[in-house]
């Protein structure tokens, strides 16, 4: 597989399951799932889960596989077994549409409340949730700022600092020894950091996009890249766009 030639082939891929990364000197681990660990708090961040997407296309005459909630909650279980975190920070757009909770199967639903056990558990609203139903559980906020870190659904126009967002699903797209492929990725400048989307229908936006532009400028990016086996730091002149 191409990505894999980004990975020294003297390392074991399990060295590469998740990769410093600093926020306005503060550190993180970024999980090849898309997750990312912020140890001094015991949290572990996923953005854009979009629960029940499939049943939502499904109403709609489109028709795809209806296990997308089951496959991310799973997902999401081995994260939280690889960190173990006190807290989960849900980055908006957590479920597809505002009435996704009530088509949330009870297997799906008990699997939501397993993972919330003894954890704080913490929703924040987005553009396709701005209201979760509190049979779901934990806390819903519009925001959320920790220790001078402003946690948000959409990115904040502008070249703000200390700030992680969710909403653009990045992903970056590659050009390596005659092969193309395209892979949900974080971005960051040091300053800011915009989460991959986690959910299993969620798609991406490519961080050459135009969109992007107005978040890092020509400040410079450092991009992740999620692979099947790792998560790979690339060099932005490797980038190609769409």
């Amino acid at each position: 597989m191409a990505i894999l030639a980004l990975k020294p082939e003297r390392l074991d891929a399990g060295e590469f399951n998740d990769q410093p990364v600093s926020i306005c000197g503060k550190s993180f681990r970024a999980d090849y799932s898309g997750a990312l660990y912020w140890p001094a708090e015991d949290a572990l961040i996923v953005a854009d889960l979009h629960l029940e997407k499939g049943s939502s296309f499904a109403a709609k005459g489109i028709m795809l596989p209806p296990y997308d909630t089951r496959e991310t909650l799973t997902r999401l279980a081995e994260a939280m077994d690889r960190f173990n975190p006190q807290t989960i920070i849900a980055l908006g757009d957590s479920l597809h549409d505002t009435a996704g909770a009530s088509r949330l199967t009870p297997e799906d639903r008990e699997s939501l409340k397993i993972l919330q056990d003894d954890r704080e558990w913490i929703w924040i609203t987005g553009n396709h949730d701005p209201k979760i139903a509190r049979e779901l559980g934990g806390h819903v906020l519009d925001d959320l700022t920790v220790e001078g870190l402003t946690f948000r659904h959409e990115p904040s126009n502008g070249r703000v600092t200390h700030e992680i967002a969710a909403h653009l699903h990045p992903a970056a797209k590659l050009s390596l020894h005659g092969y193309s492929f395209r892979r949900p990725c974080f971005v960051s400048n040091g300053l800011r950091l915009v989460m991959p989307a986690f959910g299993t229908y969620a798609g991406g936006l490519n961080i050459l996009d135009d969109a992007f532009d107005p978040l890092f400028g020509s400040d410079g990016m450092s991009v992740w890249m999620l692979g099947q086996e790792g998560l790979y730091p690339v060099a932005p002149r490797l980038l190609r766009p769409d």
